[in-house]
């Protein structure tokens, strides 16, 4: 696997465990509000193959507010 493949995907995984935890009775709101920018912050760019060949990040639809 390439190094940035298992960057990306173990910052994915903690970003899923801190939102699981984000959901759970007691959770300290103030841990998850500094940790979840910073995971997020620091995901590297998807490896190869994460998405198709042809994605356009900007090819979906105008937001509310959006010129076309």
């Amino acid at each position: 696997m390439c190094p940035d493949c298992e960057d990306f995907t173990r910052t994915v995984f903690l970003l899923g465990q801190l939102a699981l935890y984000a959901d759970t009775s007691g959770a300290d709101e103030k841990f998850v509000d500094a940790v979840a920018p910073s995971l997020a912050v620091s995901l590297p760019e998807p490896p190869p193959g994460v998405f198709p060949s042809d994605y356009d990040p900007d090819g979906g639809p105008d937001y509310p507010g959006e010129l076309s």
